[in-house]
């Protein structure tokens, strides 16, 4: 197996998705969270665990459509990205939000 390294698996995951049904998801110990699209399953979970120390039970995801952008007169796309929710174990917790 390879060994996975923190800098690399850093730029991997994107950002957590924090809306209101994300927030309900959290009650459930399911995170949300974008990722590179060019991740699968299997290493999705390895990096969740590997990042933030915990065991993952199940991962569900969905790609997201490209979407248009336009400024000015010049059209563009936006990047793409997989949206992927994380079931942990009940004994595990990812802390999203300081407290300090």
């Amino acid at each position: 197996m390879a060994r996975i390294k923190f800098s690399s698996s850093i730029d991997l995951i994107k950002y957590p998705v924090t809306t209101i049904k994300t927030n309900l998801l959290l009650e459930n110990n399911q995170y949300t969270f974008l990722v590179d699209p060019k991740l699968n399953k299997g290493s999705i979970k390895k990096v969740i665990e590997f990042l933030f120390d915990v065991s993952v039970i199940k991962v569900n995801s969905c790609n997201l459509p490209k979407k248009k952008r336009r400024v000015g007169q010049f059209t563009g796309v936006r990047p793409r990205y997989k949206k992927v929710i994380v079931k942990l174990a009940k004994d595990n917790k990812i802390d999203l939000f300081s407290t300090n």
